[in-house]
Order: structure tokens, then sequence, then C-alpha cells
């Protein structure tokens, strides 16, 4: 391999470490929030709670919570399935 060939690689290679460093630093992740909340877009686990009456709620809310059962008190205990 000739020095003029030798530079090419070097060159190339200089141009791919590049290329994966901007890669990677454009798509490094921001801080998440403070307080513990979800970011939006990120979506819950799939657990269904089953109200007094015999209906199921889900998760739902930035915090991923079960919603209210239909006509249930709060503070209410139910099973969790």
């Amino acid at each position: 391999m000739d020095a003029k060939e030798k530079k090419l690689w070097i060159a190339i290679a200089i141009l791919a470490a590049a290329a994966i460093g901007y890669v990677v630093w454009s798509m490094k992740d921001e801080a998440p929030p403070a307080g513990g909340e979800i970011p939006e877009g990120t979506a819950c686990t799939m657990e269904a709670k089953q109200c007094p009456d015999g209906s199921y709620v889900g998760r739902q809310g930035p915090k991923c919570e079960f919603a209210p059962c239909p006509g249930a008190s709060a503070g209410v205990d139910v099973e969790v399935k």
C-alpha cells in the first residue's frame, strides 16, 4: 500500500468516525422530567383494576394511575389483576 492510498483510508476512517459521532450526539436523550411524571408518548402498563360493580378500568394520565371506577368513592381498595 503506497502513501497516497494510506492517506485515503485514514481520511475515510476520520469521516466515518465523525459521522458516527454526529449520529450518536444527535440521538442523545433529554433529562427525565422532575416530579416523577411520565413523559408524553410513554405507554402505561396494560394492567386492569376490577371495580366493585364488576367493570374494569385501565391506567391513564401522565402518572399512569388507574382511572376512577364508575360510581366508586375515593379511597376504596379494590382488587388489581
